[in-house]
């Protein structure tokens, strides 16, 4: 049983689609200042449908078919402003480069942004968190430590189809108010689930009583903090992770390696096709701006903590070894480096690593080999990245924008092998198409760069 319904996310789309629907009905009206006739709404309609479906795909680069995490809501208006407007330039476009429909609705689409803005705002702000407020599911979460805090405080924000209701801290609960609280689920009609950390010895006093409970409660769910903080959050909780727990997440089948490995060599060999016409014009750059050297190389740790080297074009006034002074280098980043960072052009050269099978499109990031030293010796589990090949982009690329770049800092790097390692855990084809997908919107957002 899931604490965070999959059916959420099928809900948020049919409500756009009605709003999309319902936005197209009411613009008309305004526009022509009447009720739409049956023959001017099949007229628009039919071009409608096929940008319906290019929206939807911009809304779900966007994240607005993600989790609806509090931060996510925090910044909900503006995200749903920026891809309405990307829509309906997407649109214009459409019908500039497209005459086939005999319409060229300027006036619609300015009317449409504003009313179907409006819309979606409304349905997700104040409509959809009502209908998932309804009949939320209460429990109990029995677990200690910042992982189980951060859980804990993030679900007391509400949002989500679930609260707790009582909060045991382990650490500092007694054995017998660990069991009083675990008898609650079986006495208490309104209290449904349970979230607990099973390698808490603390719980162990517990267990009777909750095998009792599944024996006596037809709506009951024991949920492993683990899974559930991965629901939330989309990362792995460090605080839980132990030698079981990599070496179980350890396989995965030979067809998805080999399918992986497949996906890697039919891109890499498009995408040099594409980006090879475009090394003069790069060199030229470079040499005008400092007449440095075109490439970089640099050695990395690949799959299985084996030495790899990459290349890139040098945006740099030199070449980053990893080797820093207070943990920051004293390279700085040219003129055109600057530009060619922005437009990820710096890392095409990487697409020859793809092709050899050193990297990955999808992976987590390969370190320098003296900062992978200095992380292995300072966060548990570091190492464990290693089990799968690095990425030119990634999971925790795309979810953790505040990487060290060029620099050492072991609080924002534990907070990215979080992401490193939901990674390990879930990886699959779907994932990686995913990973490909957000990698593409952030790349045209120049975001992070």
């Amino acid at each position: 049983m899931t604490l965070v319904p999959r059916r959420e996310y099928l809900v948020l789309l049919l409500g756009d689609l009605v709003v999309f629907l319902v936005s197209l009905w009411a613009t008309l009206a305004i526009r022509y200042v009447s009720v739409p006739a049956a023959d001017t709404l099949v007229v628009h309609a039919s071009p409608f449908v096929i940008l319906f479906g290019v929206w939807f795909v911009v809304f779900f680069l966007a994240g607005l078919y993600g989790r609806q995490t509090s931060i996510f809501r925090s910044r909900l208006l503006p995200t749903i402003l920026y891809t309405q407007t990307v829509n309906i330039v997407l649109a214009a476009l459409f019908f500039f480069l497209i005459p086939f429909f005999g319409i060229t609705p300027k006036t619609i689409l300015l009317i449409y942004l504003i009313v179907s803005s409006i819309g979606i705002f409304l349905w997700r702000v104040v409509v959809f968190p009502r209908l998932r407020s309804d009949g939320r599911m209460k429990g109990i979460l029995i677990a200690s430590g910042p992982d189980a805090k951060a859980l804990a405080d993030e679900v007391g924000k509400g949002g989500y189809s679930f609260a707790f209701e009582c909060i045991v801290d382990t650490k500092h609960a007694a054995s017998h108010e660990v069991i009083q609280q675990a008898c609650r689920v079986i006495e208490e009609d309104d209290l449904s689930f349970l979230v607990v950390d099973f390698s808490d010895a603390a719980f162990e006093v517990a267990l009777p009583i909750v095998y009792d409970a599944a024996f006596n409660k037809r709506r009951f769910a024991l949920v492993d903090i683990t899974e559930l903080y991965e629901e939330v959050f989309e990362k792995t909780p460090l605080s839980f992770v132990d030698y079981e727990w990599v070496l179980s997440n350890l396989m995965r089948s030979r067809l998805y390696d080999g399918v992986k490995r497949l996906i890697d060599i039919v891109l890499g060999i498009m995408l040099a096709v594409v980006t090879v016409p475009l090394y003069p014009f790069v060199a030229l750059a470079i040499r005008l701006d400092d007449g440095g050297p075109l490439f970089i190389t640099q050695e990395r740790v690949g799959r299985y903590q084996k030495p790899i080297r990459i290349y890139k074009f040098r945006s740099m006034s030199g070449n980053d070894d990893g080797k820093y002074e207070n943990g920051k280098t004293k390279l700085v980043v040219t003129s055109v480096g600057k530009w060619l960072r922005l437009l990820r052009i710096d890392e095409f050269p990487q697409v020859w690593n793809i092709l050899r099978g050193d990297l990955s499109f999808v992976g987590p990031r390969p370190e320098l080999p003296t900062l992978a030293a200095h992380y292995n010796a300072r966060i548990p589990y570091y190492n464990a990245r290693y089990l799968v090949a690095p990425g030119l982009s990634g999971w925790a690329q795309i979810k953790h924008d505040r990487h060290p770049h060029h620099g050492a800092d072991v609080l924002e790097t534990k907070e990215k092998l979080s992401y490193d390692l939901y990674y390990f855990k879930h990886r699959s084809l779907l994932l990686d198409i995913f990973i490909l997908l957000q990698t593409f919107r952030i790349m045209l957002t120049a975001k992070g760069s």
